[in-house]
């Protein structure tokens, strides 16, 4: 084994739930006729982080449509591609196809005139520690709620003095998207989050265990990518998309497994859409192009490519899905084991028009305690008011 290769296990968080509306793309069936004429267009497709979406798998449309040629651009960070598209809706500049992540779908529907339809045929490290290192034996010791995942930490921690958990973020986030309305009332839309117990009592929970169990690390910075090659952590919460970013970031490290567990069953964390702007020069040849991205067939590809767990339903039933393993996670059965996460999520999370704002404000708070740069209750007061300026 690498030297640096401790050995950790990624804990498997369901990216999709079992409704196709949550996740990648619009509800297609991958049979669009649209936008068949023979002129000589561009698509462009604007994506973020890893979509799957290879230069392989974008010829393979345009084998079977010589007249198109698709450029896709890819924004590092989903804040990035959020900022430029509220900045250009309706206006120019978009891509004919812009992804959008689940948490700001609400706030994107405000503006749905802007927008084209889906046409209506489209709609459809243990080891050192003298714990479990075998990914059945973790998960079984974590069978349960949050608090055997934290017990399990304080034996880690005491046995070799090094971080369980990436960062308190992503342990937040993870707990977050277990509470069916979090942060509004789905109701009325009226802002909760700031006198909600469950918010104050998963932000205690989270900070109390990450005095000693956390790695301190931001999400996304360079020093959080370099912990997954270094052993910075132990765990880390582990959607189907995050198989990549481990990969590509500690290519060299073999140490890596995924335990088919999550606390308190299963949970969502990601997802996004296929949106096309209504004043494009393309739109029909777009929704056709979008159509294809998010049909059973490509998603279950865009799974074996980057991880990114199927929305449609009729994906789940494939043996390419289900059979699926994972040579840089020890031959791991992720098909398997994404697949018994999504069943196990119970909870479909209410997000609304705020959603969004109100938790990347939350996960700043989290941040500037978990970094010591203020106390918690400093923080939750400063998060407090900028989710009363909201609105």
């Amino acid at each position: 084994m690498n030297s640096r290769a401790l050995r950790r296990v990624a804990l498997a968080a369901a990216v999709a739930s079992t409704s196709a509306l949550v996740l990648a793309g619009c509800s297609g069936g991958g049979g669009a006729a649209a936008g068949s004429s023979d002129e000589e267009i561009t698509l462009t497709v604007a994506t973020f982080n890893d979509f799957g979406y290879t230069d392989e798998l974008l010829n393979a449309y345009t084998a079977e449509h010589p007249n198109v040629k698709i450029v896709h651009n890819r924004a590092a960070k989903s804040n990035d591609a959020r900022a430029n598209y509220f900045q250009k809706l309706g206006k120019t500049g978009l891509a004919d196809i812009e992804a959008i992540e689940v948490d700001w779908l609400p706030e994107v529907m405000k503006y749905s005139d802007l927008l084209a339809p889906v046409p209506d045929d489209l709609k459809s490290r243990f080891e050192a520690a003298g714990l479990p290192t075998e990914p059945a034996d973790v998960a079984a010791a974590l069978q349960g709620d949050w608090s055997k995942y934290f017990e399990m930490g304080d034996k880690y921690v005491a046995a070799t003095g090094k971080p369980f958990f990436d960062s308190a973020s992503s342990v937040y986030q993870g707990m977050i998207n277990q509470v069916e309305a979090a942060y509004e009332n789905p109701d009325t839309g009226e802002i909760t989050a700031t006198t909600n117990p469950e918010v104050k009592k998963i932000y205690t929970e989270t900070l109390d265990a990450s005095k000693t169990q956390s790695a301190h690390f931001e999400q996304w910075s360079t020093d959080w990518y370099a912990g997954m090659a270094n052993g910075a952590f132990a765990t880390l919460s582990c959607p189907g998309w995050m198989l990549t970013q481990i990969e590509g970031n500690a290519p060299e490290v073999s140490g890596w497994k995924i335990a088919d567990v999550f606390p308190n069953g299963g949970g969502n964390w990601g997802g996004s859409y296929l949106t096309v702007p209504a004043n494009g020069p393309h739109v029909a040849e777009a929704q056709a192009l979008a159509d294809w991205l998010t049909s059973p067939d490509q998603q279950v590809k865009f799974f074996q490519q980057a991880g990114t767990f199927p929305s449609q339903v009729d994906a789940l039933k494939s043996t390419d899905l289900l059979d699926a393993k994972n040579a840089y996670f020890n031959d791991a059965p992720i098909g398997e084991i994404f697949t018994n996460r999504a069943n196990a999520v119970t909870v479909t999370p209410f997000k609304g028009e705020y959603y969004f704002q109100v938790n990347d404000a939350m996960s700043k708070a989290l941040l500037r305690v978990d970094q010591s740069t203020q106390d918690a209750q400093t923080s939750w007061d400063q998060w407090v008011s900028q989710v009363d300026a909201i609105g």
